[in-house]
């Protein structure tokens, strides 16, 4: 193709929020793809808490992005070239496309997906990683049974709404933590929680004593930090904690703040348990198809959060980091 491909790639390795010298934003010729690969133009992009993660040198359950390389970005998109037989031009695609117009892929690498089932960006959110993230952390680890307490930080975000949301499924109480009045009213008004406490004009620990008067069964964390110390000083008796991330600590200059109330699991004979989604992999079509049936139903709702322009990569990131959005933050590079 004589098209041009702009891309952003990681210049240097942040210290504390991603700046605008940490990103080198480039342009080259569209690439062709191999055999078994396919060219896809990409339309959607995914911002996701995990990829600050991603930008640091360090030992983790994913290679660092090397300095130089395209950012590395969940994102959908349409095929417009192939040398792979189970993909033809006009086929829609999601998989680590990364944050760039085009991107050659292997064929076995992304996954196919019909937008006449769901608008794509749903494919980046409920229906792509954070939904299947809420959903085997909630239900594999988390393993809410009715009558029991679910809270989840990060209440209105990508991952939290849709644990909310499945903990009401399976007959639990659901609440959620967020940020300002407008993200509290959605969680409970629009989503159907049973209760939402705002961290930033609210005392936590208060919140969850009120909300939890048996105490917490299953804290599903978002964020880590002082939220995470007092969801664990009001564990119930065999509560689970699910640890899906720490966004409250993925910008801090010095080292993480952990949870002094730890002690709380020895006492309340709880567990905590970290994971990844990608543990799931080989599940990912059960959790897809329970979730699509939910969502057909109406028992499951979904929210995107779309910002408009490739050269807005740099701002819309550090959204996730001010809890600027609501749902899953999504980047539009192209029209659909």
């Amino acid at each position: 193709m004589d098209a041009v491909n702009h891309q952003f790639k990681l210049a240097a390795r942040p210290v504390g929020l991603p700046q605008p010298s940490d990103w080198s934003y480039t342009e080259e010729p569209v690439g062709e793809p191999g055999e078994g690969e396919v060219l896809v133009q990409v339309q959607y992009i995914s911002l996701d808490p995990a990829m600050r993660g991603w930008m640091n040198d360090g030992r983790s359950y994913i290679a660092p992005v090397g300095i130089g390389d395209v950012m590395r970005a969940l994102a959908a998109g349409n095929v417009v070239a192939s040398n792979h037989p189970d993909l033809a031009v006009g086929d829609h695609v999601t998989g680590l496309l990364g944050v760039q117009e085009y991107a050659v892929a292997n064929g076995h690498a992304v996954m196919k997906v019909d937008p006449g089932l769901a608008p794509l960006p749903v494919y980046l959110g409920t229906l792509g990683m954070p939904g299947m993230t809420a959903y085997f952390g909630l239900l594999e680890i988390g393993k809410p049974t009715a009558g029991e307490t679910v809270v989840v930080s990060g209440g209105a975000g990508a991952v939290g709404g849709v644990v909310g949301q499945l903990a009401k499924l399976k007959g639990a109480r659901a609440i959620g933590i967020a940020g300002g009045k407008e993200k509290c009213d959605y969680v409970v008004n629009e989503l159907g929680f049973d209760a939402a406490i705002d961290y930033k004009s609210e005392d936590v620990v208060k919140g969850l004593s009120e909300q939890c008067p048996k105490g917490i069964d299953v804290y599903f964390d978002n964020v880590g930090g002082e939220i995470l110390d007092a969801a664990l000083a009001r564990l119930a008796r065999h509560a689970r904690v699910v640890v899906c991330g720490a966004i409250s600590q993925y910008n801090n200059e010095g080292a993480m703040t952990g949870p002094s109330n730890y002690m709380s699991l020895l006492v309340n004979h709880a567990s905590m348990t970290g994971f990844v989604v990608s543990d799931y992999g080989e599940k990912y079509a059960e959790g897809a198809q329970e979730m699509a049936k939910w969502l057909a139903a109406g028992k499951l709702k979904s929210r995107e959060d779309i910002a408009e322009g490739l050269e807005r990569f740099p701002e819309t990131l550090l959204r996730l980091f001010a809890g600027k959005n609501t749902g899953k933050l999504v980047l539009r590079v192209a029209e659909d």
